[in-house]
């Protein structure tokens, strides 16, 4: 359907209004133990305003989700909110005038400047109108390790990649997987992991968001290629599962010493009943360097033409980014509140790392969607994916077909 159609057409939501309230479909793709734990706190939080959170969950990574919720929205049948991530991913429905603008919300309840990093809010505006409402801060740099499986093996957890790799060989002896792995999109964040980690924040961020060519083929991620080479060498294909929280799992369960997941992980060794800093250890920057990537969550309001819907969707914004909900929500989901004036008492380890970098702001950078369109992210993923499953690939061979794909990119 050609998007001038859809913006002259009329649009029936799914969803009803009634005199109690609005039923509001939500879409996203939190699905996992510690996930679904999470976005029940929203359900609750906006099912007290008097309205009604209709969950539409869809099973899958954001991969699957992102483009069910696109195509919904262009086709005319759209929901009342959606989870998106920060980015470029909204752009054309911005553009097309379906998305709603919170710019009024936005300024009423100050977000400027209660929310943080600017990053976030800076991500929901375009033309000086706000689009989306951040609702948390998450970053994929971390790497998560149990630490009775080394203490059994009479080994130190370790603090850091290398002291990971070291550990390996014993760990494969004893029947464990040194390091776990899932299908898909988290091979691409392994990755980008280990790029922050070797060649470091700066030059990460010259290569995705400035295009540097020079360090893209030089001996800065040649480092970085040599490293995934050696991830690639300890992992046993026939150990990778299909789903992050499958990897994670096995860290959990003892079956495997480490796994390189976003904070979100923190959730699922929360629902376990597993104490950070005692039962495991949440490492940021894979123990190398304390960093955050601005990652996170965004939700986007289609718009309506029936006014108590749209202001449900407002009520909801709102909702999000109280501190009451700030705090329930980010506590379940092992990311970190927008807001710095919430009661963080129950932190817990993990949280307060990341609250301890976030505070010192000097090793927080952009999120890779914030600086490469999606079709790129993709072609790096498929590259990675290609280099672990195919072990007659050269980490140089790799590099160059990274590079390339950076310096095609758009800008």
């Amino acid at each position: 359907m050609k998007l001038a159609a859809v913006l002259c057409a009329s649009v029936a939501l799914p969803m009803t209004a009634v005199a109690q309230g609005v039923e509001l479909e939500v879409t996203h793709w939190w699905t996992s133990g510690g996930e679904a734990a999470a976005v029940a706190e929203f359900a609750k939080a906006f099912n007290a305003t008097g309205n009604t959170w209709v969950d539409g969950a869809i099973a899958g990574s954001g991969d699957v989700a992102r483009p069910i919720i696109i195509s919904r929205i262009l086709g005319g049948n759209p929901m009342g909110a959606t989870q998106l991530n920060p980015g470029k991913d909204a752009d054309d429905l911005i553009a097309a005038g379906l998305m709603q603008d919170l710019t009024e919300l936005a300024t009423k309840e100050d977000w400027a400047n209660i929310l943080r990093p600017k990053s976030q809010l800076e991500s929901c505006t375009k033309d000086g109108k706000v689009y989306c409402v951040p609702v948390n801060l998450h970053s994929g740099q971390w790497m998560w390790t149990n630490r009775k499986v080394y203490e059994d093996l009479g080994i130190a957890p370790p603090q850091n990649w290398a002291e990971m790799v070291a550990a390996a060989p014993k760990l494969k002896e004893a029947g464990i997987i040194p390091l776990s792995l899932a299908e898909g999109w988290p091979i691409g964040l392994l990755t980008e992991d280990l790029i922050v980690a070797i060649a470091g924040v700066d030059n990460y961020v010259a290569v995705y968001q400035d295009r540097n060519m020079q360090i893209a083929r030089g001996p800065e991620f040649a480092a970085v290629f040599k490293a995934i080479d050696e991830a690639r060498q300890i992992i046993d294909p026939k150990t990778v599962v299909p789903q992050w929280n499958d990897a994670v799992a096995l860290v959990i369960q003892g079956k495997a010493g480490a796994n390189v997941m976003g904070d979100w992980a923190g959730g699922e060794f929360a629902v376990a009943g597993l104490v950070a800093g005692k039962d495991f250890d949440c490492l940021p920057g894979l123990g190398v360097e304390p960093v955050l990537g601005t990652g996170g969550d965004v939700f986007y309001f289609p718009k309506s033409d029936d006014p108590e819907v749209t202001k449900a969707q407002m009520t909801l914004a709102s909702t999000m980014v109280t501190k009451e909900v700030q705090v329930a929500f980010n506590l379940k989901k092992g990311s970190l509140p927008m807001r710095a004036d919430v009661d963080l008492s129950a932190a817990n380890d993990c949280m307060k790392k990341g609250l301890e970098i976030l505070d010192r702001g000097t090793k927080v950078f952009p999120n890779n969607s914030q600086m490469l369109d999606r079709d790129s992210l993709n072609q790096i993923n498929d590259v990675m994916k290609e280099f672990f499953s195919d072990l007659s690939i050269t980490p140089e061979q790799a590099q160059e077909q990274f590079a390339a794909i950076i310096e095609a990119a758009p800008k």
